[in-house]
């Protein structure tokens, strides 16, 4: 994980300047703590803080195309470099870095188009890349600069502007906030082209407007269609796409390990993980660590915390289960919402032990880690699913909490993470895999009444995970990690937040006033950090249900009016533990 900084459309170069672009990258320096550079050229200044990942010796950035006209700042894994670098064998490479090769990408467009590039030119190449990314590159020739950001937006970036025409780009708000006249989230899927200014998608699929109804799970030549046979069909899909997906992911030259809760999501990703440990994705040889190691942070009896060690044990990684006090949480909470950029309720509760669970991956060397975020939008898996009225309502809901995820649980696994310098991956969202997993018709996803969520993917999996982890009901972060942190939460902000600032909460944030008591007490803790209108407005507010969008809420008249983001709100579905 690293963290960039640009600063574009400069009228006027200045040493003023430049240390403005230092103290800004400053700032996000627990990004990338391995080195720190900068570009400073023409009407553009591009400044990098390094999280060495792939290629430690020589991938340090800005990079630079070999005769130095175009400059690239990256924060991202690129997990296609070595094809795409195959299919530029004429290019010479300056470095082993997986990023370099948006610079060939961008240099082949432009020979193609003459200098002048369509948006069409400009989608085709970054659909070329397999990866999460948000870039900044600026072609000191012709004076003009490409942002653009991953599919999903894993990795974060905002943009920001002046009034004098000049526009910013930094992987955090922070870096923005009070150094420019305004800022907003850089859009997932999107790229901005200085030559016509403004963010334009380039990332669509058919899956996103309508959903795959008539697939029969492409079953076997000889094999009948049946209800089972149609249901195992779809799960190997699964099954091979997104082993593929966390074999690409295991691209690392540093050692690396899996965060593990114990539900299923991350329970699979760690199976596979372990599966494919020893060998790099390349060429096949042995890694240089011994052993893959697994996290799993929670309360004293949390949920979580014993179904973790059970995979653990049962998959062979060398497992740290790491205990923290509700006391060591609550005094993390200031420093937690200035990292995670945000006042979300459900984002603070699940980023907190997240990020005291950092700290401790940090220490013991390990730079990058796997986790399961992603399959639950995918596939269902909240427990409001349940509800679901039809496939089709379950499957726009699925579109919809995907093109929210860089608002939530991207943002707080990313920033989380990055707050203590380690890199989080998330093969659920790989691109290749996605496309498998949205054209699968959702009457496979579809969970009514007491099915259990997510069958496909256990379906898929069973052989590789304990039968009580494989066939557990789904437990939110937030709750796994101990029921007694969320309910100390409420009753702690509750005393904390008088009625009367509650009555008055519109008059003091009048953009998304707060709706409850927690929520107005994250709300004046990140007001602190971040005071601007901007700031307030980069956070999303509604209502919700276990996790669910507020479409959703119509899914069941008893919800009306509330917002409450446990997975215990669902009553008639949760089983606790």
């Amino acid at each position: 994980m690293c963290g960039i900084v640009s600063i574009l459309n400069i009228q006027e170069q200045t040493p003023a300047l430049r240390q403005k672009a230092l103290r800004m990258s400053q700032k996000i320096r627990h990004r990338g703590p391995d080195w720190s550079g900068i570009y400073v050229g023409g009407s553009a200044i591009l400044a990098h803080e390094r999280l060495s990942i792939v290629d430690p010796e020589s991938g340090r950035q800005p990079l630079f195309s070999p005769d130095k006209k175009q400059v690239l700042a990256v924060n991202g894994e690129i997990y296609n470099h070595m094809d795409i670098r195959r299919e530029f064998a004429d290019y010479s490479f300056q470095t082993g870095s997986d990023c370099e090769v948006v610079l060939a990408l961008y240099r082949d467009m432009m020979a193609r188009t003459k200098g002048h590039p369509t948006d069409a030119d400009l989608t085709a190449m970054l659909e070329k890349l397999s990866g999460i990314f948000a870039f900044c590159l600026y072609d000191v020739e012709t004076d003009q600069f490409l942002m653009a950001r991953d599919p999903i937006g894993v990795i974060p970036l905002y943009i920001g502007y002046d009034d004098d025409g000049t526009v910013y780009c930094a992987s955090e708000l922070k870096a923005l906030e009070g150094q420019c006249d305004r800022y907003e989230p850089f859009l997932p899927g999107s790229f901005y082209w200085s030559r016509e200014p403004g963010m334009r998608r380039y990332y669509h699929r058919d899956w996103m407007d309508r959903p795959n109804t008539s697939d029969d799970g492409h079953m076997p030549e000889g094999v009948s269609a049946t209800p089972e046979t149609e249901m195992s069909a779809a799960s190997e899909k699964i099954r091979e796409s997104l082993m593929a997906a966390v074999r690409r992911q295991l691209m690392s030259d540093v050692p690396y390990g899996v965060l593990l809760s114990g539900g299923l999501d991350s329970s699979v990703i760690s199976a596979i993980a372990e599966k494919y440990s020893q060998c790099r994705v390349e060429d096949g040889s042995k890694a240089w660590w011994p052993r893959l190691h697994s996290f799993a942070v929670g309360l004293k009896g949390a949920p979580d915390l014993a179904k973790a060690k059970l995979v653990a044990d049962y998959i062979g990684t060398v497992h740290h289960e790491i205990n923290y006090t509700i006391q060591e949480g609550l005094d993390a909470i200031r420093d937690v919402i200035y990292f995670i950029e945000t006042y979300d309720v459900t984002t603070v509760r699940a980023s907190t032990p997240m990020y005291l669970l950092a700290r401790v991956i940090k220490s013991m060397g390990i730079k990058m880690v796997l986790s399961g975020e992603g399959a639950d939008e995918i596939f269902g898996g909240y427990l409001y699913f349940h509800k679901a009225p039809s496939p089709e309502e379950f499957h726009k809901e699925t579109v919809r909490k995907l093109s929210k995820l860089y608002l939530y649980d991207c943002l707080r696994a990313n920033k989380s993470l990055a707050a203590w310098g380690v890199e989080g991956r998330v093969p659920f969202l790989d691109k290749e895999f996605l496309d498998v997993a949205m054209n699968l018709d959702p009457k496979y996803k579809m969970c009514p009444g007491q099915t259990i969520e997510k069958k496909v993917v256990r379906e898929a999996f069973s052989d590789m995970l304990p039968a009580e982890v494989a066939w557990r009901q789904k437990e939110q972060f937030s709750d796994g990690v101990g029921y007694s942190w969320i309910d100390t939460l409420k009753e702690i902000t509750a005393s904390a937040v008088s009625d009367e600032q509650m009555a008055h909460a519109a008059e003091r944030f009048p953009i998304n006033p707060p709706r409850n008591k927690e929520e107005y007490y994250y709300r004046s803790i990140f007001a602190e950090h971040f005071p601007s209108d901007s700031a307030a407005r980069s956070v999303p507010s509604v209502p919700s249900v276990a996790c669910s969008t507020a479409e959703a809420l119509a899914w069941d008249k008893a919800w009306a009016g509330q917002n409450e983001p446990s997975g215990r709100a669902v009553k008639d579905v949760h089983q606790g533990e």
